[in-house]
């Protein structure tokens, strides 16, 4: 990670500016995925799974045996660790339930608001070395909250045919059984358009790669509902003299581990906290299975020594982060001053 020390405001909006990508060849390349498997189905994505992963597709659908096995595949602690978090999940979607006022506008016009789950749904969920079984627990139990009638679930598998166990195991939990195994800009686009084995979709969640993303920004164009375009992943942590630097460090590198074109981004009003989670985030790196990737994504990042902790809300609100998190003494307090960010965490432990 570059370091940047005491930028003047005027060029802050430079600095804030993300990694630009070469977009042209690939919109080309996945709206040929996309009208391939549009026009030839199963075919299609039996064709892509061979060309871009080298694996060679008959079923795509997991089966029930495949499924009930997972359970013998995973240590009873991440099965704990699974379940705690599928509760606290459910428990923060289900009070977001409420009953909706009826608000009479005008003498005899009333109008209210009614919450009807989606019919049916795709999810998304990467695999590979980082098998994301989180994001199934945060899509799958919000559309069994809502009712959604069908689930569907996409996810690459490996060379030996296999999804991880542990996403297998969370979607057996959660309720899902629709399980198929595919990934990239070919399971979106089964999903928006149907084949012989895959179901069409009103909508799909979930994120991926940028041939995932450019694959659901196209198919919106067509008429199927997406979550988000979501670009590459990022985090941007402000840090004081009470952090505690090693767990600074785990989360910038969680993030630069999504992706070569993720960003991670530290401030602080201390040099020396910069230097002491440099230090840390080194040390981390060596032991990261996904350490190629994260250290791509680490040369596109950087930090920054600002004037004062406001000065670093002030950057902060400039860059606008998908994640933002406030490793600060006063962050409760100083939460309230942030403006801009996707998703904002409280404290050294959150």
């Amino acid at each position: 990670m570059k370091k940047i020390v005491y930028p003047e405001r005027e060029i802050w909006e430079s600095i804030c500016k993300r990694p630009v990508f070469e977009q042209e060849e690939l919109t080309q390349t996945v709206l040929k995925i996309l009208e391939n498997v549009k026009i030839n189905g199963d075919s299609a994505i039996a064709e892509y799974s061979q060309l871009y992963d080298a694996i060679e597709l008959q079923d795509f659908e997991v089966s029930e045996k495949e499924i009930d096995e997972s359970d013998l595949s995973i240590s009873e602690e991440l099965k704990e660790a699974i379940n705690i978090a599928k509760q606290n999940i459910e428990k923060f979607h289900q009070a977001q339930f409420s009953s909706e006022a009826i608000i009479e506008t005008t003498k005899g016009v009333k109008c209210w608001r009614k919450n009807i789950g989606i019919e049916n749904v795709g999810l998304y969920v990467p695999n590979g070395s980082a098998p994301l079984f989180s994001t199934l627990l945060m899509l799958g139990i919000p559309a069994k909250i809502a009712k959604c009638k069908q689930i569907i679930l996409c996810t690459p598998c490996n060379k030996d045919h296999k999804i991880n166990p542990a996403i297998l195991y969370t979607a057996k939990l959660v309720g899902i059984d629709k399980i198929y195994k595919i990934g990239g800009a070919q399971a979106i686009s089964a999903m928006a358009f149907g084949t012989e084995t895959i179901a069409k979709v009103n909508k799909i969640f979930g994120p991926g790669n940028q041939y995932v993303t450019k694959a659901k920004e196209l198919v919106q164009q067509n008429g199927t509902s997406i979550d988000m375009p979501a670009g590459p992943s990022e985090v941007l942590v402000i840090a004081d003299t009470t952090c505690n630097p090693e767990f600074v460090a785990a989360d910038l590198l969680s993030q630069a581990e999504h992706g070569v074109d993720s960003q991670v981004v530290l401030l602080s009003n201390n040099d020396s906290v910069i230097e002491q989670i440099n230090s840390a985030i080194a040390k981390q790196l060596e032991d990261l299975p996904r350490k190629k990737i994260a250290a791509i994504a680490l040369k596109n990042s950087f930090s920054v020594v600002l004037n004062s902790i406001a000065e670093c809300i002030d950057f902060s609100n400039c860059y606008a982060p998908e994640h933002l998190i406030l490793a600060l003494a006063d962050a409760n307090n100083l939460s309230d001053k942030i403006i801009n960010a996707g998703s904002v965490f409280i404290g050294n432990f959150s």
